[in-house]
């Protein structure tokens, strides 16, 4: 910058020497002074599904199904069709799990009862509950899958396209109108 704040002066754009790719300096297996070493080529042994924890397969108060178990199976074998099972924490499936049949409860209340509600002091109808608590519980459900699906992404040799438990969350709401 100059003295008098115009941008002037310093380093043309484009002047000096190229800049080697990244293709270039692996293709000579050369990273700025480190050796790029192939990694062992060994199949990993993928471990069984942990058990589902109890609170996931637990009766709900308006009886409604639980389908937590289910959606925490569907995804631990999606992600063992892919060879990742063993980095993604069970915790994170589980709380994926959780969230998605949260979302689905609020998805068959609102069906149930409306998009309207009584305010409990006026007696005014207000917007449900149950929208909010909808919105939020999907808020969750994306934010653990972007996480799941990152760790996917990420460590797949190939690149992955094609359906996902995520898509089938609409399908489980669906299927468990009729029961």
């Amino acid at each position: 910058m100059a003295k008098d704040g115009s941008m002037r002066g310093g380093a043309r754009a484009g002047a000096g020497r190229k800049k080697k790719s990244l293709e270039k300096h692996i293709i000579d297996g050369d990273l700025w002074g480190v050796k790029v070493l192939e990694p062992p080529r060994q199949s990993l042994q993928g471990v069984g599904m942990p058990a589902v924890k109890e609170y996931m397969k637990a009766q709900q108060a308006s009886g409604a199904n639980n389908y937590a178990e289910d959606i925490y199976t569907d995804v631990w074998n999606w992600l063992q069709e892919r060879g990742v099972e063993q980095l993604i924490n069970p915790q994170l499936i589980e709380q994926y799990a959780m969230s998605v049949n949260r979302w689905i409860q609020c998805e068959e209340a609102v069906s149930k009862y409306g998009f309207l509600s009584k305010h409990p002091t006026s007696g005014n109808a207000i917007a449900s509950p149950f929208v909010s608590m909808s919105q939020n519980f999907m808020k969750q459900v994306n934010q653990c899958w972007y996480q799941i699906y990152q760790i996917v992404r990420e460590n797949c040799s190939e690149d992955y396209r094609g359906a996902t438990p995520q898509d089938d969350v609409m399908e489980e709401l669906l299927r468990g109108r009729g029961k």
